[in-house]
């Protein structure tokens, strides 16, 4: 199992939620879900966590994400990078 984890700050969301959704890269064909988290103080600021099944499915679709441009629209994000559990805790 493996993941993307971006940040962007969006500005404002709902804006920018709609075209997170039709996902027009297709970096999320393969995925297996995704979370989107937002900031408490801000909330254009959002985190999106994508799982794949494997490595290699999240670098494909990191380098559709990349590849398409769609992220060089937003001055301040950080990633996509790939991730991988290191360790997990539930209570």
């Amino acid at each position: 199992m493996a993941f993307i984890l971006t940040r962007i700050n969006v500005g404002d969301y709902d804006a920018w939620k709609p075209q997170f959704d039709r996902d027009a890269p297709g970096a999320r064909a393969a995925a297996k879900g995704w979370r989107v988290l937002r900031s408490v103080d801000d909330p254009g600021e959002v985190f999106v966590l994508v799982e794949f099944a494997s490595a290699e499915d999240a670098k494909v679709a990191r380098e559709r994400l990349v590849g398409s441009g769609v992220l060089d629209r937003f001055s301040d994000t950080s990633g996509p990078t790939l991730v991988e559990i290191a360790e997990s805790v539930e209570r």
